[in-house]
């Protein structure tokens, strides 16, 4: 059970979020969760968003470099401690995270995080049958 993350190569220059920003604003594509990673020259933004077919499309036209991956998504309780266990089955059961990223949903019942793992499936697996509640692209479209 994966979502759609959208990973934009940005040069590291003013202006650079901005057109980004723009182009899904006119593509009337929400964003439900970002992060960067950069360097001196240039950055890694992840995106979540409301539909990410439609958002790589126009990022495209724009003439932005734009990769969709598979991610994970969960749904924990906010409170201390529900990452922790999270994260701690996936380490007991040898599934790598290769980087994660969290936000908080508007009913603040809830805290998504992101991770991305080799295998989804199978940490979808491992997640589902210990009764961690999985975030669906509907739940991202409906935030």
């Amino acid at each position: 059970m994966a979502i759609k993350q959208l990973s934009i190569f940005v040069e590291n220059k003013k202006g650079s979020l901005v057109e980004i920003y723009e182009t899904l604003s006119h593509a009337q594509v929400d964003i439900r969760a970002m992060s960067i990673a950069d360097t001196q020259d240039f950055g890694i933004l992840r995106l979540i968003v409301s539909d990410a077919e439609k958002a790589a499309e126009a990022l495209k036209q724009a003439h932005c470099i734009v990769s969709v991956t598979d991610v994970i998504g969960v749904a924990i309780n906010d409170q201390a401690g529900s990452l922790a266990k999270v994260v701690r089955l996936l380490t007991d059961n040898d599934v790598n995270i290769e980087y994660m990223y969290a936000f908080i949903t508007v009913s603040k019942q809830y805290a998504y995080v992101v991770f991305r793992v080799a295998d989804n499936d199978a940490a979808t697996a491992l997640l589902q049958s210990n009764g961690v509640k999985m975030v669906t692209e509907d739940d991202i479209r409906n935030l």
